[in-house]
């Protein structure tokens, strides 16, 4: 059986990617259907390539970081079968230098996703948990699925929820079906409320719902807010704002690798106005605290 156990060196690595995708697997799988991906890759003007584990953990080897890796589960959605998460996991556990896997389950499908995330959880050494309310179709705030954030909790395991909007489907025609209203943090304030024992990370800046985010991210000490998805450039000044002063101990780097580098999010972000004591904090600290990393036992 295997099991990922991590082997980070925190002395060693300058920053945590906590937003990366797995989009091919070993064996070639996609992990979007050929039209999403296209589109996905129009919006983000990237040239469509999709490197696999061994090569992502090169790459941030090679950069002196860590990443948090994963796919998405929303077969019911996309009729599309997923990268399995086990997959994610076990190549992980082969780079656990500098990878560091999370799982994904489909909610849809109510008890059968519950048991799959304890297993991958309890028995395969996932670190926490991948979702995506508009790609997976789901309210993650309707009662239906309550028992998985129950179980996310009992477990002890952080959650990445994409928020806002997205770029998957975007540009299509009804935008591919998907719907933004899921994605609207505020459907996750709920959830943080009613769990406070679970670790809710909100993927990205939340736009149109920035506002909500930020408030979500001051009001509940176990949210926290990835600022993957977009260039800093393009940051709504509220969160730059936020994030140098107020929610500096709350947010995390990321990319959304390989729709966007860390190169690029890392120049523009060394334009914005954040003090200088505050971007170790955004780029490794608060990810080795929500993520509950340990250093790396020296024997």
């Amino acid at each position: 059986m295997t099991r990922y156990e991590p082997a980070l060196d925190l002395d060693a690595i300058e920053a945590i990617d906590v937003h990366v995708h797995v989009e091919v697997g070993d064996d070639g799988h996609a992990s979007l259907p050929p039209a999403l991906a296209e589109a996905a890759s129009r919006y983000f003007k990237t040239d469509g390539v999709n490197p696999d584990l061994g090569s992502i953990a090169a790459y941030y080897r090679e950069r002196r970081m860590a990443a948090v890796v994963f796919s998405l589960d929303a077969h019911t959605q996309l009729g599309h079968a997923p990268i399995p998460s086990l997959d994610v996991i076990r190549g992980a556990a082969d780079h656990a230098d500098v990878l560091i896997p999370f799982a994904s389950v489909d909610p849809r499908d109510g008890e059968r996703a519950v048991d799959a995330l304890r297993e991958l959880v309890v028995d395969h050494g996932a670190r926490g948990v991948k979702l995506h309310p508009t790609v997976q179709g789901f309210d993650p705030s309707a009662d239906e699925f309550r028992p998985l954030w129950a179980a996310v909790e009992q477990l002890g395991v952080p959650a990445i929820v994409h928020t806002g909007q997205t770029g998957i489907g975007a540009g299509t025609p009804g935008g591919g079906g998907f719907r933004l209203r899921y994605s609207n943090p505020m459907l996750l304030d709920d959830i943080a409320a009613d769990h406070p024992g679970l670790q809710v990370i909100m993927a990205h800046p939340s736009v149109p719902w920035q506002d909500e985010a930020i408030s979500i991210a001051t009001h509940k000490a176990n949210v926290a807010i990835d600022l993957s998805g977009w260039s800093p450039k393009y940051f709504p000044p509220q969160l730059v704002r936020a994030a140098a002063t107020f929610l500096k101990s709350k947010v995390l780097f990321g990319s959304d690798f390989p729709l966007l580098t860390p190169e690029r999010w890392l120049a523009d972000f060394a334009a914005l106005d954040i003090p200088d004591e505050v971007r170790p904090r955004i780029l490794l600290a608060n990810a080795v605290r929500v993520l509950g990393l340990t250093p790396k036992d020296p024997s």
